[in-house]
C-alpha cells in the first residue's frame, strides 16, 4: 500500500471497533491529533473512550492488556509491546521498528516524520477532519516552516476556506496579546533590554510614536498599521542585529497561518493555538486541551490560566538555563531537577538548543518515582535512536524524532546513562559517516 492506501485502510479498521479507546500524547501534537480523532468519532456518532499519556511504557501496557480495541495518536509506534495487545490501529510520526500491529506512521512510506508530517497531519490524512488542527500540530511539534506532506495539507485548508496564509512577525501574541506584553513576553526570540522589562517595552513603543490604547483599550499588534507594523519590526531588528542575534531582519518574518473561521482569540492563530494547547496538556489537563481544540468556549478561561502558569515556568527556566548549561564534550547538559518542572524541559532545551546546535544538548528534570525525565535537542545527530540506544541496557526507555527526543530512566543510573549517551552519539556519527 502507498501512504493514502493506508490511512484509508487506518480508518476502516477504526471504524470497525465498537468502542475503541483512544489513547494520546499530552503536547500540542498530541492533543491535536487526538481531537482530530475525537472529532471524526464523534461526527459518525460512534462510541469512543479517550487517554492522555506521556509514554507507552511498561506500565501503560499493562493497563491496556485488557482492553479489546486500542488507538494510539502520536505515540505507539515506538514500542514493540504494543504486539501483546488486542485489536489496535497506531497513528504516530516517530521512529519505528519491530510493531506488527496496524500503523500508519509516515516513516514507513519514504515520508520524513520528523519535519514533513506530524502526528495531527496523519490523523488529518486518516480521517479528514480539522485541517486546522493538523497545522497547529505541526507548529507545535516544530515542524516550521510547513514542507513537504505537511504543506499539502495546510494549501488543502486554504482551498476549503479554513486556513489563511499571513506574512508578518513571527512573534507569539500577535492577536491575542496587547501590545505592551507581546514586547514585554518575547522570548522567541528574545530581545535584549526588552524582553520581561515592561518599563522597556513602553519606552520603545512611544519612542517609535505608536499609541498604546485605543477607544480607552490596550491595542493589539495585528490592530497596528502597515507603517506602524514596519517601524516595530525595523526597531526589533536593529536591536538583534547589533547583539548579534540575527543578520537581517528578514529572519524576523515569514508566513503564519490563521483560521478565519476560529474566534479571534488564542486559537486564531497557528502558533498561538499550539501554545495553549501545550500549556493545558502539559499541565495534566488535556480535557481542556481537546475542549478547546474543538472549539467548546467554556475551557478558555482555565486554558488562559494554563498558559499563564506555562509560560511564567518557561520565564524562570530560560533563567536558570542562562547560567546552568555544562558542556559535557560531547554534548551539552542541564540539570533541572528540582528547579524546571519536566513538562517544560523540553521547551527549554529547545530555546536554548538554538543558541548552541554546534552539539546536541540534553536537559533532565525529576520524573515519578525514582525516575529521571530526559529532553534532548539537536542537528546532526539522530536523538531518537542515541536515546533508546542508552536508555534501554539501563532500565529506562527512550526515542522520538531524529533533531527532539526524550527519555525515562532510573534516577541511579544518570552517570551510567550519560556515558552511554556520549557513546551513542559517536556511534551514531560513525554509522552516518559510512
Amino acid at each position: 500500500m502507498n501512504f493514502q492506501e493506508a490511512c484509508e485502510e487506518a480508518k476502516k479498521v477504526a471504524f470497525s471497533f465498537k468502542d475503541p479507546l483512544i489513547v494520546h500524547h499530552y503536547d500540542a501534537d498530541g492533543t491535536s491529533s487526538g481531537a482530530i480523532v475525537v472529532s471524526a468519532f464523534s461526527k459518525e456518532n460512534r462510541k469512543y473512550r479517550r487517554k492522555c499519556v506521556k509514554k507507552v511504557d511498561d506500565r501503560i501496557i499493562d493497563e491496556l492488556k485488557n482492553e479489546k480495541e486500542v488507538i494510539f495518536v502520536d505515540l505507539g509506534g515506538g514500542s514493540k509491546r504494543v504486539n501483546e495487545l488486542n485489536d489496535v490501529v497506531i497513528i504516530d510520526h516517530h521512529q519505528t521498528e519491530g510493531v506488527e500491529k496496524l500503523q500508519v506512521n509516515p516513516l514507513l512510506y519514504g515520508i520524513d516524520g520528523g519535519e514533513e508530517l506530524s502526528a495531527s497531519g496523519t490523523a488529518y490524512s486518516v480521517f479528514k477532519e480539522r485541517v486546522e488542527l493538523a497545522v497547529v500540530g505541526a507548529v507545535g511539534d516544530m515542524q516550521y516552516p510547513l514542507k513537504g506532506k505537511n504543506r499539502e495539507i495546510m494549501l488543502e485548508g486554504v482551498e476549503q476556506g479554513n486556513i489563511k496564509i499571513e506574512n508578518d512577525l513571527m512573534f507569539y501574541g500577535r492577536y491575542s496579546r496587547g501590545l505592551i506584553q507581546f514586547l514585554e513576553y518575547s522570548d522567541d526570540p528574545y530581545i535584549p533590554g526588552i524582553s520581561y522589562r515592561e518599563d522597556r517595552a513602553v519606552k520603545l513603543l512611544n519612542s517609535l510614536g505608536i499609541e498604546l490604547k485605543e477607544d480607552d483599550r490596550y491595542r493589539r499588534y495585528s490592530g497596528l498599521s502597515n507603517e506602524e507594523k514596519t517601524k516595530l519590526i525595523s526597531a526589533i531588528a536593529d536591536i538583534l542585529v547589533e547583539r548579534g542575534k540575527i543578520k537581517s531582519v528578514d529572519e524576523l518574518v515569514g508566513e503564519s497561518y490563521v483560521f478565519p473561521n476560529n474566534p479571534m482569540n488564542e486559537s486564531y492563530e497557528a502558533n498561538e493555538f499550539s501554545t495553549l494547547l501545550n500549556a493545558c496538556g502539559r499541565h495534566g489537563k488535556d480535557e481542556v486541551a481537546i475542549g478547546v481544540s474543538l472549539g467548546k468556549e467554556e475551557y478558555f478561561e482555565e486554558a488562559r490560566s494554563l498558559l499563564q502558569l506555562h509560560r511564567r515556568m518557561l520565564k524562570e527556566g530560560i533563567e536558570f538555563s542562562s547560567k546552568n548549561i555544562q558542556d559535557l564534550g560531547k554534548f551539552f547538559f542541564l540539570d533541572g531537577r528540582g528547579v524546571i518542572d519536566e513538562s517544560v524541559i523540553g521547551i527549554v532545551c529547545g530555546m536554548r538548543g538554538q543558541q548552541v546546535w554546534k552539539k546536541p544538548i540534553m536537559g533532565i528534570a525529576t520524573g515519578g518515582k525514582g525516575e529521571v525525565k530526559v529532553s534532548t535537542r539537536g542537528k546532526g545527530v539522530n536523538l531518537g535512536l542515541a536515546l533508546k540506544g542508552a536508555a534501554s541496557p539501563i532500565g529506562g526507555v527512550g526515542g522520538g524524532h531524529r533533531m527532539a527526543a526524550g527519555a525515562s530512566i532510573p534516577e541511579d543510573k544518570l552517570d551510567e546513562f550519560l556515558l552511554k549517551f556520549g557513546e551513542e552519539i559517536e556511534k551514531n556519527k560513525a554509522n552516518d559517516e559510512s
